[in-house]
C-alpha cells in the first residue's frame, strides 16, 4: 500500500513539472518582443504592414512605373516588413475618390495629378503657372524650394502627407494647323484637364478652351468638335491623338506634376523609425521618377516624329510670356504661388 502510494505522489510531481514547464515556454514566446528590446532591439521592429497605393495609369505611363518601383524599394528597404498592393487604372475610383479614400485613412497612399490635389489645396495651383520653366530639370530643381515644401506641408489640413512630386511631363498642343503666333489661338478650340489657371491661361491669350473627359478627345478632334488638345506627350502617344491631329506646337508653357500622398492616419500610427522608412523610400523613387520621366519624355518626341507627326515651335514666345502675368496676378494673393512664382520666373 505505501508502495502504490510513493508511486502516485511521484507520478503526480512529474505531471505538476511537466505542466510547469509548459507554462515557462508559452511565456517565454509571448515576451520574445520584449526580449528583443532589452537586447537592442524593439516590439515595433516585427511589425508588418501591407499597404494599399492606387492611381489612374495604365501600364504604360510613368505613375505605373513609380507605384512599383516603390513598392519594390520599400519591402527591400524594411527587410520585408512593408509589401505593397497596388491599384492602378482607377480600380479604387476616380482620382477624386482616391483622394477622399487617403484622407480618411482607408487607402495609405496615391499617385494623383496636380489637376486633382489643386481642387484640394490652392497652393499646389503654384505648379500650373505658366512659362516659369523652360525644361522637366528646372522644374525638379523647384520641387526642392521652400514654397514647394510649403505646397507639401500644406496638405496637412486634408489629413494628407504630402510626400513630393514627379512629372507626367511639360504640356504642348496638338492639332491639325500650324500654331506660330497670338493671333493662330484666337478663338481656338482647345481641349484643356480640368483647371481653373489653365482656363485662365488660354482666356488670356483669347482662345477658347473646353474642359472634357479624357475618353472624348480622340472623336472630339477627329468630328472638329475642338480645334486642338492642351497634352502631355505620354497622353498624345498613348490616346493616339496624334491619328486626328499631327502637328505638334512644343510649347512647354507648364509642367505636369503627378503630386505623392500618403494618409496621415496611416502615417500617425507608425514608429517614427518606420515612417521614416516610408519617406526615405518615397524620396529616393520619386528622384527616380524625375529622372524617368525626362528620359521618357525625350524618347516619345522621337517617337511620335516616327509617326508622322510635325513639329512645330511658337514664335515670339514672349508675347505668350507678357499675357501671364495677369495669371501671375490672378492667383499671387495666396503667398506660397506668390513666392513661387518669384523664385522660378
Amino acid at each position: 500500500m505505501k508502495k502504490w502510494l510513493f508511486m502516485l505522489t511521484f507520478s503526480l510531481l512529474a505531471i505538476m513539472l511537466v505542466a510547469c514547464g509548459d507554462d515557462e515556454t508559452i511565456e517565454t514566446s509571448a515576451t520574445s518582443d520584449t526580449d528583443a528590446a532589452s537586447s537592442g532591439g524593439s516590439a515595433a521592429e516585427a511589425k508588418t504592414y501591407k499597404f494599399k497605393l492606387g492611381h489612374e495609369a495604365a501600364e504604360t505611363h510613368i505613375k505605373f512605373e513609380v507605384a512599383e518601383k516603390f513598392a519594390e524599394e520599400l519591402e527591400k528597404n524594411s527587410d520585408g516588413r512593408m509589401k505593397v498592393d497596388i491599384y492602378p487604372a482607377n480600380q479604387l475610383g476616380k482620382e477624386a475618390d482616391m483622394a477622399q479614400q487617403v484622407e480618411s485613412g482607408t487607402l495609405d497612399f496615391a499617385v494623383l495629378s496636380n489637376g486633382t490635389m489643386s481642387s484640394l489645396s490652392e497652393s499646389i495651383n503654384g505648379w500650373f503657372m505658366p512659362f516659369l520653366f523652360n525644361d522637366l530639370e528646372a522644374a525638379a530643381n523647384a520641387a526642392s524650394s521652400g514654397p514647394a515644401q510649403q505646397m507639401m506641408k500644406d496638405l496637412e489640413t486634408k489629413s494628407m502627407v504630402g510626400y513630393g512630386v514627379f512629372f507626367a511631363g511639360q504640356r504642348h498642343i496638338l492639332s491639325s494647323k500650324p500654331l506660330d503666333s497670338l493671333a493662330d489661338f484666337k478663338g481656338l478650340k482647345i481641349r484643356i484637364p480640368g483647371s481653373p489657371v489653365l482656363e485662365s491661361y488660354y482666356k488670356a491669350i483669347d482662345a477658347g478652351p473646353a474642359s472634357m473627359p479624357l475618353p472624348e478627345v480622340y472623336t472630339s478632334l477627329s468630328t472638329g468638335v475642338i480645334d486642338a488638345v492642351d497634352t502631355d506627350l505620354n497622353a498624345a502617344v498613348s490616346q493616339k491623338f496624334y491619328e486626328a491631329s499631327n502637328i505638334l506646337t512644343m510649347s512647354g508653357h507648364i509642367v505636369f506634376p503627378e503630386v505623392v500622398i500618403g494618409s496621415k492616419k496611416t502615417v500617425d500610427a507608425m514608429t517614427e523609425e518606420d515612417r521614416k522608412i516610408v519617406a526615405d523610400t518615397w524620396a529616393s523613387v520619386i528622384e527616380w521618377g524625375v529622372h524617368e520621366g525626362i528620359a521618357t519624355n525625350d524618347a516619345l518626341l522621337e517617337e511620335l516624329k516616327s509617326l508622322g507627326v510635325t513639329v512645330n515651335e511658337l514664335k515670339n514666345m514672349e508675347e505668350f510670356k507678357q499675357l501671364s502675368e495677369s495669371v501671375y496676378d490672378q492667383y499671387s494673393s495666396n503667398p506660397t504661388i506668390k513666392a513661387f512664382i518669384e523664385e522660378n520666373k
